[in-house]
């Protein structure tokens, strides 16, 4: 039986720097990853529309000054593509790949008390035998298809976003119906809309959705990052949100006068990204200051679709913001 110090399960983010910490560590490592390919989620989620929801210049390793340097983020929110991209480039730069096997799901892990030690087993048929397991799967990695009356028996093609196919998906001509409108829902609806005949939405709950503003990254700004990274590192680690948009000044939404905070509202939404959350300390605290917000993005909604009936469909109204992941747009 191969014997490992450490046996990591899964080749995404947390996993290839579990491997590479590892090695650094003096430590031997074998991953097993489902996939063909290094990435998780980046390389699951391959949907119209996928994207970070965190700004890319921040979405990447802080281990390695030299990988800081020498990546090009394109874009403020980068698409899959360019993320996947990443991760098989930080693969082959550390040289991590010989230490994955591909194609391969864990089957068994039993741990031994008396010898304090793993035995995982693989769908290939193999065994290793590894002092430490490491879960790298992350939270969300085993899709499931909702228990829906006739799905099984239905004649068209069945897509989900966490298991989306490696081919592009030609929707011209086609009737559509996509169910839910969380983070992946919102960012997929539209780029199907373009394309197929009839597109009708099924949704449950409405979601709280800010604006993006998604652009290019100029020479400019990118180089400014460059060249604080380590300054920008500590800076996050020691925030609030982890996040560049940064913590929640040390105001009261409830203190503060109608026309200020919802001037602030509109900034924070003209400038696009989660930071609009955090626009007062007391958002994600006080249920009377979190409706301020709130009722700023339902305002908002109302605005952006015409139809009254349908506006206040798409209005949350039965959880706070911020109790559910808010989205971007």
């Amino acid at each position: 039986m191969e014997k490992q110090d450490v046996v990591i399960v899964g080749a995404g983010f947390a996993g290839l720097y579990a491997l590479h910490a590892l090695r650094g560590l003096g430590l031997s490592a074998r991953v097993f990853e489902a996939g063909d390919d290094v990435g998780g989620t980046w390389y699951w989620n391959r949907y119209p529309g996928a994207r970070c929801d965190v700004e890319s210049l921040e979405y990447s390793y802080s281990f390695s000054r030299e990988l800081e340097q020498e990546w090009r983020w394109k874009e403020r929110y980068a698409p899959q593509a360019e993320i996947l991209a990443y991760a098989q480039h930080v693969a082959d730069r550390f040289d991590l790949r010989r230490d994955i096997q591909f194609c391969t799901r864990v089957t068994v892990a039993h741990f031994d008390e008396e010898s304090g030690r793993w035995t995982v087993t693989t769908d290939a048929g193999g065994a290793v035998s590894a002092q430490f397991l490491v879960m790298a799967t992350g939270c969300l990695s085993a899709p499931r298809l909702p228990d829906l009356p006739g799905l099984r028996e239905f004649k068209g093609r069945v897509l989900q976003t966490s298991q989306w196919p490696k081919e592009p998906v030609d929707f011209a001509g086609q009737r559509v119906a996509v169910i839910g409108t969380g983070s992946s829902g919102i960012q997929a609806i539209p780029l199907i809309a373009a394309q197929a005949a009839q597109l009708t939405v099924y949704q449950r709950t409405p979601n709280f959705s800010v604006p993006a503003r998604n652009r290019l990254v100029g020479d400019s700004e990118r180089d400014a990052v460059l060249a604080g990274y380590p300054a920008m590192r500590e800076r996050l680690r020691t925030s609030f949100t982890s996040l560049g948009s940064g913590d929640p000044p040390p105001v009261s939404a409830r203190s503060t006068a109608a026309a200020v905070r919802t001037a602030e509202y509109r900034r924070r939404w003209d400038a696009g990204g989660t930071g609009f959350l955090f626009a007062y300390n007391d958002l994600i605290l006080d249920r009377e200051a979190n409706e301020t917000a709130a009722q700023f993005i339902r305002d908002r909604i109302a605005e952006t679709v015409k139809d009254p009936v349908t506006a206040a469909h798409l209005q949350p109204r039965s959880f706070p913001i911020g109790t559910k992941r808010l989205c971007l747009d």
